[in-house]
């Protein structure tokens, strides 16, 4: 029988696990708490001095620098960090807060969960390839593409965090990425081999698929070479871009048909990773496009970009994704930053409708600045009127200029306080009033309405010289080149509607 352990934490807390392994990871096995609260996961092998030294900062100084502060509250939900220290019979261990229980699978894999991955982490990389999803996972599991924007947004976030703080991930992939993708949720996991640059090297160079170009084609060279180059913000940049990519598209942007050694399987692999890794949607360069006879008919149509090319992911994210995966694939000082990302992911977002086939999977797509909106995933065309609104923000009182960003409108759509004013960000820094909707749109009787529930300001200024006040619990219709001026304050955005008709 499993006997219940006390331990002393090196900064003198007191706490307990059971003696029963409940996991094992490559370096680590993991041991739950008697009221499993937590767990506390051992290392198999010794850590020298070095690796203690940087752990003991990973769960100390770090650690207060990023949950002890204001917004403090919203990183525990998006990382799981380790809080202390403990050793025990001669082995180092960690302690760590569980998994929320929405990371876990609730219903598992196909007919009656025949892959017996019910109450089981949600790794990643059942969500990322077209072929697990379509194949094994539950579709209850799945989520909708809207809810996997708002895990690249949360991961993207995640990353600019880390990187704030001065450190990188060093491992940063879908096996160290937990998401609830039915939540749209994610968690970032697996954070006690960061990376301090320039103070703690890393332990290791990553996981395969998402390690930078850079670090593949040197990792023959000896760690103590100048020119071998090693996990950093650069490369976890390198990896954030290929997970948004996966996330969004269910394929991976660098294998494709190409082959570089026909008769040494590690070497074609390296090269195709490292030094000759190409893009496989490369707008010039074709020699690396998949092979579409070497897909599986669970992997269509995702693995096809022809079908489903990576400009479905819109005007925001297609300039980042070049970015990543052309100009800056071998030049990392070229790589999108993590805040980059976000800022262009949460646009995205605003620039999504649904679809009108309710048997879509991905129920959302992109809107493609057309007069004939068409769901990229299922073919179905839009009908009706949708209106968009143009964001324009204010420099100086009554001057505008055009903010490159749009909000589609749909029955049930929330403006929010970013929408209607430039300065406010939708991210952890929101406080609770900016959190709350100021308005929503409504389609009645063939007619487009945006109901004003919290915009005190609100006017339709379509009228030159005649501002007609909206106020609060009223009503203003949508027609086709109305003016709203949201605030008035430094900020303040003014939108310009677009109806589209199809």
């Amino acid at each position: 029988m499993a006997q219940v352990i006390r331990a002393q934490t090196t900064d003198g807390q007191t706490i307990e696990f059971v003696d029963d392994v409940i996991g094992s990871g490559a370096m680590k096995d993991v041991y739950f708490a008697p009221d499993k609260s937590y767990v506390v996961a051992f290392y198999r092998e010794p850590q020298d001095a070095q690796a203690r030294d940087r752990l003991n900062m990973i769960t100390g100084r770090y650690k207060e620098g990023i949950f002890n502060q204001a917004g403090g509250d919203y990183w525990r939900n998006l990382f799981c960090w380790p809080t202390a220290m403990v050793e025990h019979n001669g082995r180092l261990g960690l302690v760590a807060p569980v998994y929320p229980r929405a990371f876990f699978f609730e219903h598992g894999s196909k007919n009656d969960d025949m892959m017996h991955i019910r109450g089981k982490e949600k790794e990643g990389k059942w969500f990322a390839a077209a072929s697990l999803r379509q194949r094994f996972l539950d579709p209850r599991e799945l989520g909708n593409w809207l809810t996997h924007l708002k895990i690249c947004v949360l991961l993207a976030r995640a990353v600019r965090r880390m990187h704030a703080a001065g450190l990188a991930h060093s491992d940063l992939s879908y096996k160290n990425v937990l998401v609830d993708p039915a939540n749209g949720l994610a968690c970032v996991i697996d954070v006690d081999g960061l990376v301090v640059p320039g103070k703690y090297p890393p332990d290791v160079v990553g996981t395969p698929d998402f390690i930078a170009p850079e670090v593949v084609s040197t990792s023959h060279l000896n760690k103590t070479d100048p020119a071998r180059k090693l996990p950093s913000r650069e490369t976890d940049l390198h990896a954030l871009a290929v997970l948004i990519y996966m996330y969004l598209l269910y394929r991976h942007p660098l294998r494709g048909g190409k082959v570089h050694d026909f008769d040494d399987s590690q070497r074609d692999e390296t090269l195709a990773m490292g030094e000759k890794a190409l893009f496989i949607e490369h707008p010039t360069d074709v020699s690396n496009r998949v092979r579409i006879g070497n897909l599986k008919p669970a992997e269509l149509p995702w693995g096809d970009p022809a079908k489903i090319p990576y400009t479905v992911t819109g005007p925001y994210l297609v300039p980042l994704f070049d970015r990543a995966f052309i100009q800056g694939l071998h030049d990392p000082a070229q790589r999108p930053s993590a805040n980059e990302w976000e800022t262009a992911l949460v646009k995205t977002v605003d620039l999504v409708q649904p679809c009108q086939n309710t048997d879509c999977a991905q129920g959302w797509y992109v809107f493609d600045n057309t007069t004939a909106p068409r769901c990229p995933f299922c073919g179905t065309a839009f009908h009706g009127k949708l209106p968009v609104l143009n964001l324009y923000s204010s420099r100086k009182e009554g001057s505008f200029r055009p903010d490159n960003h749009r909000l589609m409108v749909w029955t049930g759509q929330s403006l929010y306080g970013w929408h209607a004013n430039t300065l406010v960000a939708p991210n952890e820094r929101l406080t609770e009033a900016q959190k709350k909707r100021v308005g929503y749109f409504v389609l009645h009787q063939e007619h487009w309405w945006l109901v004003n529930e919290g915009l005190p300001d609100l006017t339709d200024v379509t009228a030159d010289g005649q501002p007609r006040p909206i106020g609060i619990g009223q009503k203003v219709e949508l027609r086709d080149g109305v003016k709203l001026l949201f605030e008035r304050k430094e900020g303040g955005r003014l939108a310009v509607v677009q109806m589209v008709v199809a």
